[in-house]
């Protein structure tokens, strides 16, 4: 036996652990500290300043004005000049089963894999989270808190020419700490074709130089923004849903919190075991026959093009256009380029029921057409309002959340979406308390219930739960297990806008 072979079938010399128990316990601690290296004040400071430290400005412009960007002549579609970042092309979809059975749509076509990375550091034994006051064109308030990375590949090999994303060599590079979470996760089906990007946190030990427009933040007070309208921005959401799953301990009585705390829990049970809600799955993976195409921009039909925007004959759904951008802190300080923009706020949303005393969040699984695996986990409802006016076929349940009762709505928050593609998308997260009459134990085909503890072991695999969903992940890890009055005084009562 050759010695490369023999090295290869050695057993190991130590086997270690699957996952090491202390992990968990280190994050619930970090959970649990709502102060750290900053009071949670000075956070606010110290991002008020980085606001005003920028010179950001965001300019609608017509197609003609993009530098670097055009329509191919015998396609139409909208491309970059390098022939690297994304484009925007046509897609043609027909499913077997569903409401809408065909449709055409622009889409982004980006191939390439994101790093979206959170360092984290024990400061005084709490773990911090590294965390980027970061501007992007599309966030209607331009700043908010991203990951310590957030780069497309071009980005960090620097196709723009811009200068050195920092701190990326923790993420790629012979410097690279311990891994807590590396998954690829998919991003918006509806606006995305087949895009994934690699969700990733990762420990490090040593000095760690901080940046002007970095701060390190406990797991605590990053729950506690989540409770904030636009300000921890969708890349960050979505890297702390797939942190590890740590368990607090349920708090006295048998009330909201108290469910929630035990359904993180795996010895509290489910109505399905894994094995059944896995199988539930890939059924309802296997039952649709979709077929997405990717098509020329220019045959798309019911979709016209002016000199500043590419729109649906109806006006509803998105509208594809084009900015110019100032930004003083990015790697590149000024560029154009294409956005989508939805034509109004959406809404996502989980309605909850607790079984036996432990919380189930009521799971849909949903078709979209740029999703790599045809369906993923979303919300109960995944919507926006406005596109479902004067038609008949409404999302089921939409009308329920619509009207739920403020003592029912147990979060409440508005979250913008991936401010660098998309351009005031935002969607009102919403986690809402329903009772057997409108949640049946039974739900409906295509809906199944799930604890908060199975949804977050989906989660270590990509492509299981989508991005809406893994928002509201976050957020129900955002609740506090202390109390019942999980909805803070300062949201109020929002109106059904």
């Amino acid at each position: 036996m050759s010695s490369i072979l023999m090295e290869l079938t050695r057993p190991p010399s130590v086997v270690q652990p699957r996952e090491p128990a202390s992990v968990a316990d280190r994050i619930a601690a970090s959970a649990a500290a709502t102060a750290g290296r900053m009071t949670t004040g000075a956070f606010h400071d110290w991002f008020a300043g980085r606001g005003k430290a920028g010179r950001f400005s965001v300019e609608r412009i017509p197609f003609s004005k993009l530098r670097g960007w055009s329509f191919e002549p015998d396609t139409g579609n909208l491309v970059h000049a390098s022939g690297r970042f994304f484009s925007v092309e046509g897609l043609h979809v027909t499913a077997d089963d569903g409401p809408h059975r065909e449709w055409y749509q622009p889409i982004i076509k980006q191939p390439e894999v994101g790093i979206l990375g959170i360092l984290v550091k024990e400061f005084d034994g709490v773990l911090h989270f590294l965390m980027q006051a970061k501007m992007e064109p599309g966030n209607r308030n331009l700043l908010q808190l991203s990951p310590t990375v957030q780069a497309t590949r071009s980005n960090y090999t620097k196709v723009h020419k811009g200068t050195d994303v920092k701190y990326i060599q923790y993420f790629t590079g012979p410097e690279r700490g311990r891994v807590l979470a590396d998954v690829l996760q998919s991003e918006h089906g509806s606006w995305f074709f087949h895009k994934s990007n690699r969700n990733m946190i990762v420990e490090v030990d040593g000095d760690v130089p901080l940046d002007e427009d970095f701060c390190w933040l406990t797991l605590g007070q990053l729950n506690e923004l989540l409770h904030h309208d636009n300000l921890v921005n969708m890349d960050s959401r979505t890297v702390l849903a797939c942190l590890p799953a740590y368990r607090p301990e349920p708090p006295a009585g048998d009330g909201f919190a108290h469910a929630l705390a035990r359904s993180r829990d795996p010895e509290a049970g489910a109505l399905l075991t894994d094995v059944d809600l896995l199988s539930w799955f890939t059924s309802e993976r296997s039952r649709y026959d979709v077929r997405a195409e990717r098509i020329p921009l220019a045959e798309v039909p019911g979709w016209t093009r002016d000199e500043a925007r590419i729109g649906k004959d109806d006006g509803r759904w998105f509208d594809v256009v084009a900015v110019e951008v100032q930004a003083g802190n990015r790697e590149v300080t000024s560029w154009t380029q294409p956005l989508i923009e939805p034509s109004s706020r959406g809404i996502a949303a989980f309605l909850t029921r607790s079984f036996g005393g432990v919380l189930h969040v009521l799971a849909n699984a949903k078709v979209e057409g740029g999703f790599l695996d045809t369906v993923e986990l979303a919300p109960t409802v995944q919507a926006s309002p406005d596109n479902f006016a004067g038609i008949p076929v409404r999302p089921p349940f939409l009308d329920l959340v619509l009207s739920a009762a403020p003592d029912r709505i147990r979060y409440d928050a508005v979250h913008s979406e991936e401010g660098g593609r998309f351009l005031y998308a935002e969607n009102r997260y919403l986690v809402i308390e329903a009772d057997e009459s409108e949640a049946p134990m039974l739900p409906p085909a295509g809906y199944q219930w799930v604890t908060v503890g199975q949804l977050s072991e989906l989660v270590k695999h990509g492509h299981y739960v989508n991005v809406q969903a893994r928002t509201l992940l976050a957020c129900l890890n955002a609740m506090s297990p202390a109390t019942d009055a999980a909805v803070p005084d300062s949201l109020g009562t929002r109106s059904h806008d």
